[in-house]
């Protein structure tokens, strides 16, 4: 079985009031996460500020939770690039010890057709020594990998083991289920959509709400994943008001917020990223004492 079943965490890199990376404070992130019954963390997403990080940081922040997780969970990097050859090379450059999967985004801007999405991808798979994982955001990205180019990296590729859908479509994400091969995991990318999208066979999400809230989004998702979905529907509508919130203004700004009032980091972006605006902060606020209240919280 996959080792990218059930919950994940996009995990947000903290900064200080510097700026800089505050390590600290991703000690107490990548405890509360794994503490919090996570199945596996994603080191460097989108919800990481990849874009916003220099080659140094990153490869610091991903030594830096192999050593703090110690193999407790698995662990998955994000890599991604709209130039083919630059990402092959910054993949066989890269040290994969103690890394279990590779996350790689549809490449952005220059907006390829099925056919050059289809090539980027297998050669990708052929170059990494870690399973692959297709990430379709075309919110980002402005490019869809669609549902018969994602089947058939899925059935071409043996290294090609799952795709992280982020589309928004949730007649597209079943197409892919409904003709995917059975070894290959799609899993749900945003955290809205998880429930209904594990009812249809998906196996799980890459949250970002599991960065504050892990213990109760996993939760939600293995009882989705033992198919009780009463007790999970419960778990999601408590969620709910969280995700709208979360998400209102951008991630990863929304988790942050979050995040600094239950003080686990501070609220700090890099730009082009900034803070939410103070009604939502407040707003936020009110939120997290609306979850002390509800039970199981």
């Amino acid at each position: 079985m996959s080792k990218f079943v059930g919950t994940g965490v996009a995990l947000v890199t903290p900064f200080d009031i510097n700026g800089n990376v505050d390590y600290v404070a991703f000690s107490r992130l990548l405890a509360n996460v794994v503490d919090g019954g996570v199945d596996y963390v994603l080191v460097m997403g989108t919800t990481g500020e990849t874009p916003c990080l220099s080659a140094e940081e990153r490869c610091r922040v991903i030594d830096f939770a192999k050593k703090e997780i110690a193999g407790r969970v698995p662990i998955m990097v994000g890599m991604s690039g709209n130039n083919t050859a630059d990402l092959l090379e910054s993949i066989r450059n890269f040290d994969f010890s103690g890394i279990d999967g590779l996350l790689t985004a549809s490449p952005f801007y220059n907006k390829p057709v099925q056919n050059g999405l289809y090539a980027h991808f297998a050669h990708v798979a052929d170059v990494s020594p870690v399973p692959v994982i297709l990430y379709n955001i075309p919110g980002r990205t402005g490019v869809n990998i669609s549902p018969e180019t994602i089947c058939r990296l899925a059935r071409d590729c043996e290294n090609v083991i799952a795709v992280k859908e982020a589309s928004g479509s949730v007649d597209q994400i079943m197409r892919v289920v409904e003709n995917k091969p059975e070894r290959f995991t799609v899993i749900s990318g945003d955290d809205g959509l998880t429930l209904p999208l594990m009812a249809a066979g998906v196996k799980g999400v890459i949250s970002v709400v599991a960065n504050a809230f892990p213990r109760e989004l996993s939760q939600m998702v293995n009882f989705a994943l033992n198919g009780d979905f009463e007790q999970a529907r419960k778990l999601h509508y408590k969620l709910l008001p969280t995700v709208r919130l979360m998400f209102a203004e951008g991630n990863p700004a929304g988790v942050k917020a979050y995040l600094a009032q239950m003080g686990v980091i501070q609220n700090v972006l890099r730009l082009p990223l900034v803070n939410v605006s103070d009604d939502l902060y407040a707003k936020i606020a009110d939120d997290i004492e609306r979850l002390k209240k509800v039970s199981g919280f």
